[in-house]
């Protein structure tokens, strides 16, 4: 086992997508008087553990059940190539969520008990993502998954440990997150149809083909910037238009870059739609906080 092995399983390319949600749920908490930080940082601290942990799970659970193969078009899978064993990698997944579980238990002080189911039901989640009788990213489910973990739980809840207000407006944004999310995971996914379909697991670009989901992706961020569009015309209107219009420029680029090439080619594509999420959410969290 090595370092780089498991700097790979942790999937560096994809974080950006839990700083994006808890960014974007700060914006809507300093949208109210008084806002409080350390909720927020505490936030990132989960939200980027239970990604991880995710991350592990997958790698693990996947090689379980004979959907990984050596030689893959995406990024090398530890377990699977033999560097990392189906142990430690188990072992790394629950020790994960349960480092992602006390950071939880911490932010009750905050949120009130009724916050540990919330927390049960992500604990879930994580391993349902690509485990269980039903494992989601096996039945083209994950892309509804990251819109739930990744955009409309953090957001909402950062929003609401930050300020003591559970918003609708919020919410919306939780979905427009998610829908950004979700673009990583199609591009992930696109990438590896081929492979994916070759052991029977029906991912989204399986089930749909690979025109059907470049439009999804396309869709989802025009849509995510509609949701977002009442809290940048409350707090920032001329400096949220301008970064919503650098990001659908850059999002379009992103879109006809995928018709373009395949295989490993898509990493920078997917490295890049994570990291615009991320840049759009601290941008507008910026825009919102200086007013």
């Amino acid at each position: 086992m090595t370092i780089k092995a498991w700097i790979e399983a942790v999937r560096l390319r994809t974080l950006p997508v839990s700083l994006a949600g808890v960014a974007l749920g700060a914006a809507y908490g300093v949208c109210y008087p008084v806002a409080k930080v350390l909720p927020a940082v505490l936030c990132l601290v989960f939200a980027t553990l239970a990604q991880i942990a995710s991350n592990f799970a997958n790698e693990y659970y996947d090689y379980a059940g004979g959907l990984d193969r050596p030689g893959r078009e995406g990024p090398r899978r530890g377990v699977t190539e033999g560097d990392i064993t189906p142990k430690a990698m188990l072992a790394a997944t629950y020790l994960t969520l349960a480092l992602a579980c006390c950071v939880g238990c911490v932010l009750l002080l905050w949120g009130g008990w009724w916050l540990l189911a919330v927390g049960v039901f992500i604990a879930v989640g994580v391993t349902a993502y690509s485990a269980g009788p039903y494992p989601l990213s096996h039945h083209a489910l994950g892309e509804v998954a990251v819109v739930v973990f990744y955009g409309l739980i953090p957001v909402t809840l950062t929003c609401y440990l930050m300020s003591g207000h559970l918003s609708l407006y919020a919410a919306v944004g939780g979905i427009g997150a998610g829908l950004m999310g979700a673009n990583v995971l199609i591009v992930n996914n696109y990438r590896d149809r081929s492979d994916d379909e070759s052991v029977g697991k029906h991912t989204l670009a399986v089930v749909l083909g690979y025109s059907a989901v470049r439009r999804i992706y396309l869709l989802n961020g025009v849509a995510a910037i509609i949701a977002f569009v009442p809290l940048w015309l409350h707090r920032a209107a001329i400096s949220g238009t301008v970064i919503s219009v650098v990001y659908l420029l850059l999002h379009l680029m992103l879109w006809r870059r995928m018709a373009k090439v395949e295989g490993a080619a898509l990493n920078p594509v997917l490295g890049a739609t994570a990291m615009l999420m991320s840049a759009y959410a601290v941008a507008m969290l910026i825009a919102v906080g200086i007013q």
